[in-house]
């Protein structure tokens, strides 16, 4: 399937600006564009409509941005503060223990686990310190992981319980494999096991990826997701009061996505929402109603060879986004226009070669810009991410992985 252009004018001003400010670098890099960065960040408050929201640091993987969003110490006072100071964003979800004990060391003080972890080193330096049991929040589904945390001789850790937001319509499942928690007895029996153990439940967590993660690309899409909110919101209410019967009032009510803030939002039984790849917008977050998107994250490829007249080659670009294999998951071309990818070749490990009406103009050492599928994941290929602001000025800000760390 070939993959094509996707443009927008205002994307196109965006990729200016961002060219201009990194012309002096070698390709390939990746750059963040810190005007639609902020006004994504606004859009999704907005959005939100004064529910808390938790970023999803697996979105975004550059400690910078998290501090950009959140304030320095990463606790809830960033540049998207109200005018009491109290932040639209607070707290993070993060996607590995290891992860989530760094970034207390770095100054977070509200880490929801967004899965269940079996890290049993990670686990054991958790229970040990007093200032990272109260900091983070463990996610379980079940008994087996409260048997894992057991075994490192303590249960005096916060833990939040994941269940199952999927839509199931006769044998038909419509979301992701998560927990095997759905009802709201199973999730009381699941609560009273683990209060009964010494655990502090704190939260329950509902993740809508058939509502969050599904573009709105067809009427029967949007039938689906309408009626999925309808079932999750009268489902989820009942879930909370089982739980709160066993264990007492709630801390955590976590619903939602970048793709479904409004719809959890308006839940009142939802205390805060979770959004991450909103910040940046990849390709995978082009075609949804609630929003407009304003792609801020891209990366930019050389060209290095000219296998034709009517065909350029780019060196590197295989950055494929994880889920199904298919010509949703890999990078987009998106300037200069009229590129796109080879059928039989794609996005390389090594090399990129593409085609379409720009390519004949290409010449040896032009750049080529292209966005992610995906958001955060790109981060795993760059040690730095160069932040553009609105008057061109750019500064080098390191990954995970350029500050040493990886977390899977």
């Amino acid at each position: 399937m070939t993959v094509t252009t996707q443009r927008t004018s205002s994307q196109d001003s965006v990729v200016a600006r961002l060219d201009a400010a990194t012309t002096a670098l070698d390709g390939p890099f990746a750059a963040l564009d810190l005007q639609s960065l902020d006004a994504n960040a606004a859009d999704l408050a907005r959005r939100a409509a004064g529910t808390k929201i938790r970023v999803a640091s697996k979105s975004v993987r550059v400690r910078a941005v998290l501090e950009r969003v959140l304030g320095a110490g990463l606790t809830g006072s960033g540049a998207y503060a109200d005018s009491e100071g109290a932040g639209a964003f607070q707290g993070i979800m993060a996607y590995s223990l290891r992860e989530a004990i760094w970034l207390v060391r770095s100054g977070a003080r509200d880490v929801l686990m967004g899965y269940p972890t079996v890290d049993r080193a990670a686990l054991a330096e958790l229970v040990a310190d007093p200032l990272l049991r109260d900091s983070i929040t463990l996610m379980v589904d079940g008994d087996g992981q409260l048997d894992v945390v057991a075994a490192t001789g303590s249960t005096d850790v916060r833990v939040c319980l994941d269940i199952d937001a999927s839509l199931r319509i006769g044998p038909v499942h419509l979301g992701v494999r998560r927990s095997p928690l759905r009802s709201p007895a199973d999730a009381a029996a699941l609560a009273r096991v683990a209060s009964d153990r010494g655990f502090r439940v704190v939260g329950v967590m509902f993740y809508e990826a058939q509502i969050a993660g599904l573009p709105d690309s067809s009427p029967a899409v949007r039938l689906v997701k309408k009626a999925s909110a309808a079932e999750l919101s009268s489902r989820r209410g009942a879930v909370v009061d089982a739980v709160t019967a066993v264990v007492g009032r709630l801390e955590i009510v976590n619903s939602g996505g970048t793709g479904s803030l409004e719809v959890s939002s308006a839940d009142p039984a939802v205390t805060e929402v979770t959004a991450g790849s909103g910040l940046f917008v990849p390709t995978l977050f082009d075609r949804y109603r609630a929003f407009t998107p304003r792609p801020a994250m891209f990366f930019a490829l050389d060209a290095v060879r000219r296998p034709s007249p009517k065909i350029a080659t780019l060196f590197s670009g295989g950055y494929i986004a994880s889920g199904p294999a298919g010509a949703t998951r890999v990078p987009t071309p998106v300037w200069p226009a009229g590129l796109k990818l080879l059928r039989n070749e794609g996005a390389g490990e090594v090399q990129t070669p593409v085609t379409g009406l720009a390519a004949s103009a290409l010449r040896i050492g032009d750049r080529v810009w292209f966005r992610h599928a995906k958001a955060g994941e790109l981060c795993e290929r760059f040690t730095q991410v160069h932040l553009v602001d609105a008057d061109g000025t750019a500064v080098a800000v390191p990954t995970y992985r350029g500050e040493g760390q990886c977390f899977g």
